[in-house]
């Protein structure tokens, strides 16, 4: 059984996506499966099984081979046993795509006292999930000189009022796989850090309000929102590539840069960004 997995695997790619459910993390399984087709080993985490079901079902369609693992990013133990059972599946892991995560819309000074703790929350699922997850991943990935991806935000290159929750969890990941990027940069294992900007999912309506409850609407102006698949064949074209960065609109770009010379532009661009009733007044 053991010679047979290690047949099985040496001819698989498998690739380890959280928030595998639905939005980004859903259509990048699907094009993978695609494009691969039997080459592709997909390990789908998210919270819901029957979405990771359906969209497991979807990528065996197009012939890839699924594993779906419910449960929540937010608890240690839960990141690293799906490592382990990516491992004990398919024998090996070659990527990993740490995109779960909750969004947040409210102005700080809105929050109470006794509602703070879900900053605290969204940290755990949003930074600490995705460190826990590579953590656990790293020496598969040494061996198979392989791939780390992490699905940052435009909120984690520039402060976004009334996103101070989301922008802290996203700066903290900016700077994490910065750092691991260099420290993995002789060992063969890439880091690519993709920072979408507003793209047309359902994750800011599930989002923190100031209370901690599901936000059921979006904060931002969303006109222009991008496309999912549009944003998926990004990451995916970015993570084959082996790119250091992903920075996906030409706002976006602009921004970064502007940032260093004009900050104060950058902030009434920011601040444009929000619809009017959640402006700071």
């Amino acid at each position: 059984a053991s010679r047979a997995r290690r047949r099985y695997s040496a001819r698989m790619n498998v690739t380890l996506i959280t928030g595998a459910s639905d939005g980004i993390g859903a259509e990048m399984a699907r094009q993978l499966a695609t494009t691969q087709r039997a080459d592709a080993a997909l390990v789908l985490a998210g919270r819901s099984q029957q979405k990771l079901d359906a969209v497991a079902e979807a990528c065996r369609a197009s012939g890839a081979r699924t594993l779906c693992l419910a449960g929540d990013v937010g608890q240690e133990a839960h990141c690293r046993a799906l490592v382990d059972q990516a491992v004990q599946a398919f024998g090996r892991l070659d990527t990993l795509v740490n995109n779960a995560g909750v969004s947040a819309q409210a102005l700080f000074a809105d929050v109470q006292a006794q509602d703070l703790h879900w900053y605290e929350d969204l940290m755990r699922v949003n930074h600490w999930g995705a460190v826990w997850c590579t953590h656990a991943a790293l020496p598969h990935l040494l061996a198979s000189r392989g791939r780390i991806v992490a699905v940052s935000s435009l909120a984690g290159l520039v402060g976004v009022p009334g996103r101070s929750a989301y922008c802290a969890t996203k700066f903290a990941m900016t700077g994490f796989f910065e750092a691991l990027r260099v420290e993995l940069k002789t060992a063969g294992v890439s880091v690519t850090t993709a920072y979408p900007g507003v793209v047309a999912t359902q994750i800011r309506y599930r989002g923190y309000n100031a209370r901690g409850e599901a936000a059921g609407s979006s904060g931002l102006k969303e006109d222009d929102a991008m496309p999912v698949d549009v944003c998926a064949r990004l990451i995916i074209a970015g993570m084959d590539r082996r790119q250091r960065e992903v920075v996906m609109t030409g706002k976006g770009r602009l921004g970064r840069f502007l940032k260093l010379l004009a900050p104060g532009l950058v902030e009434n661009m920011a601040l444009a960004a929000l619809k009017d009733e959640v402006k700071p007044h």
